[in-house]
């Protein structure tokens, strides 16, 4: 089994997360970060300054909502792409150079306690409504968007044609035999629940999480943890390479690798949902244009827009009916499959991320 990676994200989740961020000398405190697109065909002065994450998500994003947006209103869309210690930064120092925050919803949780986002006026998102986004994705400060779901993946011609069902099979390398990948902190939160349901815990019994059973049960299966994990395509990879049988993965990172005739699938049973959504920086420049683009970004047709564009699964259920058979299918958010799996308790991994993931550097490292 090779070592893990332990990588800088995970250090300072150790450290006390994004306050151990802040206080880091190395990292600017003034960061513009980088600009990656503007959208076209604007006029006059109406502007609007977006944060999110680039890469093939932040293309997929140009193409179903910036482009539109701009051609329906004629306000701006600018994007940047920075990470939560610049974006605080800014923020505290009170020249946030960006408007409109695309994020996890956790993260969004974390800047909202250091008073860091505008409190929202719902009656000016009109597409909550339209959209029926559920009301435990809306917060004060926030609201939710789309999810993604950590869950299992598997080599089809692993295991004489048997389907792994759960995540206790994911732990029985003996009847599904070879090496296994999870996540490192990197990349993710520690996956503790899903050693929980390995050992019998009920999805509706998780929270609180048992740490010490959690940890024991991981431990039971760390020798055949070839690798941790620490980027998105790394499990496709590994799995791709069959350098393992199974993986932990986000669950829209293989529908690619199906295309491409890899034999792999995916195992929604105990998939872990986490948030992404929209908040408004404290002091932006542009609220209304923010405002604006929220609304236009929540509704259900372009949320269905996002998700033809990139495999991220709407918050709205109306944007499932907009979807045809095989498009709703392919997402782990469609009716069918929502119930098999939990929303990750942002609570308790808000007053538990940081000590947990000390914890989990110390048991990997053995």
């Amino acid at each position: 089994m090779s070592d893990p990676v332990i990588g800088r994200r995970a250090l300072l989740r150790g450290a006390g997360g994004l306050a151990a961020l802040a206080a880091l000398p190395s990292l600017s405190a003034c960061g513009t970060g980088t600009s990656r697109a503007t959208s076209g065909g604007a006029k006059g002065g109406k502007a609007v300054v977006v944060r999110d994450s680039g890469g093939s998500y932040g293309e997929a994003l140009q193409k179903a909502i910036y482009t539109p947006f701009t051609q329906e209103t004629g306000i701006n869309v600018q994007v940047v792409n920075l990470q939560g210690t610049q974006m605080l930064a800014q923020i505290k120092q009170g020249r946030p150079q960006f408007d409109l925050i695309n994020n996890s919803m956790m993260d969004h949780f974390k800047f909202g306690a250091q008073d860091a986002l505008e409190k929202l006026d719902l009656d000016r998102i009109k597409s909550l409504k339209s959209a029926r986004i559920p009301h435990d994705q809306i917060a004060d400060h926030a609201v939710g968007n789309s999810f993604y779901g950590q869950c299992m993946a598997y080599r089809t011609d692993a295991f004489g044609g048997r389907k792994p069902q759960s995540w206790a099979d994911f732990w029985d390398t003996k009847a599904f035999k070879g090496s296994r990948s999870m996540c490192n902190p990197d990349a993710d939160l520690p996956e503790l629940e899903f050693a929980l349901l390995a050992d019998g815990v009920p999805m509706d019994k998780l929270y609180p999480l048992d740490l010490d059973r959690a940890f024991k049960v991981l431990t039971r299966l760390r020798s055949d943890i070839k690798k941790f994990w620490d980027s998105g395509p790394l499990p496709g990879v590994l799995l791709s390479r069959q350098e393992v049988t199974m993986s932990t993965v986000w669950d829209g990172r293989i529908a690619d690798l199906e295309k491409q005739g890899v034999p792999v699938a995916r195992q929604l049973n105990g998939m872990r949902r986490q948030f992404q959504g929209y908040a408004i920086a404290k002091g932006a420049a542009h609220v209304d244009a923010a405002y604006q683009l929220m609304d236009y970004a929540l509704r259900p047709e372009v949320q269905a827009a996002l998700a033809k564009a990139f495999p991220s699964n709407p918050s709205s259920p109306v944007a499932y009916e907009k979807l045809t058979a095989e498009e709703r299918n392919a997402l782990a958010g469609a009716p069918q499959y929502y119930d098999k799996g939990f929303d990750l308790d942002i609570d308790w991994w808000l007053k538990n991320e940081a000590a947990v993931t000390k914890r989990w550097l110390e048991w990997a490292r053995g």
